[in-house]
């Protein structure tokens, strides 16, 4: 049986729910005190892994909605990808706000070209502006075929954030490698289309 257009309006509204829920709670854990000894580690880990998971999830979207044969799962996707992205920037700022400092911001370009992983990272989050600012109607209109082949540079996202992960936790621990486990699994149901491209 097919979700009906009301079915996906309340989806929507719970993906909303869940993808605002864990910053609440970062909030409630910060205030409660129950962060570890280095609280910026704590929210830089937990806002890049949170975005992690809602790439992974963006990623999901079409091929659950294909083999369950609900085309209307895709109407969640741009959804997902816009959480995704705001929780890219809340990592991004809590690394430049927390472990630089705002008045060291300057640094922040030497950081960049000094560490290699923040450059992936840096690179994943201007890809993910680029696709939110093109995300609406508007902009696929104008932007014809080419919309759809500026947004299969989330492939590439898919890509380098579990590397970028990888690669800032320094020890080859198991969280990092399950996500890019993920992440290649997720990849790998697109190889029709990557085969495509090669032709």
């Amino acid at each position: 049986m097919r979700m009906t257009a009301g079915q996906i309006t309340w989806l929507k509204v719970f993906l909303h729910a869940a993808a605002l829920a864990p910053l609440l709670w970062l909030f409630w854990a910060g205030f409660q005190g129950n962060l570890s000894a280095d609280p910026a580690r704590d929210i830089q880990h937990f806002t890049g892994r949170t975005a992690l998971k809602l790439l992974l999830a963006t990623l999901l979207i079409a091929p659950l909605a294909r083999y369950a044969k609900q085309p209307l799962l895709m109407r969640t996707r741009r959804l997902l990808g816009l959480w995704c992205f705001a929780w890219a920037s809340f990592h991004l700022v809590s690394y430049a706000l927390l472990e630089l400092g705002i008045n060291n911001l300057v640094l922040l370009g030497q950081e960049v070209i000094r560490r290699p992983y923040l450059t992936l990272g840096l690179i994943g989050w201007l890809i993910l502006l680029a696709l939110a600012i093109t995300s609406t109607r508007s902009a696929q209109r104008k932007l014809g075929p080419r919309w759809q082949k500026l947004h299969n540079f989330v492939y590439l996202v898919a890509i380098l954030a579990p590397v970028h992960y990888l690669w800032s936790v320094k020890t080859l621990s198991p969280q990092p490698v399950i996500y890019a486990l993920l992440a290649l699994l997720l990849l790998a149901t697109r190889y029709r289309k990557f085969r495509q491209w090669w032709r």
